[in-house]
């Protein structure tokens, strides 16, 4: 059976619909078009081909040329305690779980939120490797499986000095991961990095452009205090902020909140 994908989200779901719930929801958008499908058969035979490059020390971006739906590329840390994939993109052929596996494959996977789900299931089944999901998102999994792993709580450390944090900026369950060894949060665009990649900011729609309740930002940064990182992984491609990253994102929710609130 060929699963549908949604053209507009990426995200694949366990039985055809006429819908996508995700992007129906206030936080995306049915494309221009109207809703529409594809498969993986056809974006294999569109002629879409994994992207593999460094992205940092022991971490490495994998996306897909020519871009699928919103673009983001996945991210796979080579730590001490295994291989963690953070985040997700829809395409997955051969050649690209030969690449994986050649860089000592995946041991556990992680999604900041829904729009990035892509093909978790598949990817999940293809390096037999749990995929973590805060229970706060359990009703967006488009194909649930017994792969799919729902934690509950603020945090979740799932490797050694691999820690979830559950910021809650953007969906309820919105998930950054926290790399004690490299000094490093992954953030999805749960903290996007911005242009001015000294910079992150908080939104609650991006393509609607909705800001994030200022209550939900201080969540996020009380949770985030007690973790010492440099450098901030955004959603896309040289998305990064460098350095001082603790410091940009105090500096950044600071900025943030002075806007939104408006207060002497």
């Amino acid at each position: 059976m060929e699963f549908p994908i949604c053209v507009t989200c990426g995200v694949q779901y366990g039985a055809p619909r006429a819908d996508c719930p995700i992007c129906e929801d206030e936080r995306q958008y049915v494309g221009w078009d109207g809703q529409r499908w594809t498969s993986l058969e056809e974006l294999r035979a569109a002629g879409h081909r994994a992207r593999i490059e460094d992205e940092g020390l022991d971490v490495v971006g994998i996306g897909t040329e020519p871009s699928i739906a919103i673009g983001q590329r996945a991210l796979l840390l080579r730590t001490p305690a295994g291989n963690v994939l953070w985040d997700m993109i829809t395409h997955i052929d051969n050649d690209l779980i030969r690449e994986v596996n050649d860089l000592g494959g995946i041991d556990a996977i992680a999604i900041s939120h829904p729009h990035y789900y892509g093909t978790m299931t598949e990817w999940a089944h293809a390096f037999d490797a749990p995929v973590y999901i805060h229970e706060a998102d359990r009703r967006w999994v488009a194909r649930p499986d017994d792969a799919v792993v729902f934690w509950e709580g603020d945090t979740h450390e799932i490797a050694d000095g691999v820690t979830l944090i559950n910021a809650g900026v953007h969906f309820a369950g919105g998930q950054v991961l926290h790399w004690r060894d490299g000094r490093a949060l992954f953030s999805g665009d749960i903290l996007q990095v911005v242009n001015d990649r000294d910079w992150v900011s908080f939104m609650y729609s991006y393509p609607n452009f909705i800001p994030e309740r200022p209550r939900t930002v201080r969540r996020a940064l009380r949770l985030l205090e007690p973790y010492d990182f440099d450098r901030v992984y955004g959603a896309w491609w040289r998305k990064i902020v460098y350095t001082d990253g603790k410091d940009a994102v105090r500096r950044s929710a600071d900025r943030y909140l002075e806007y939104a609130l408006d207060d002497e």
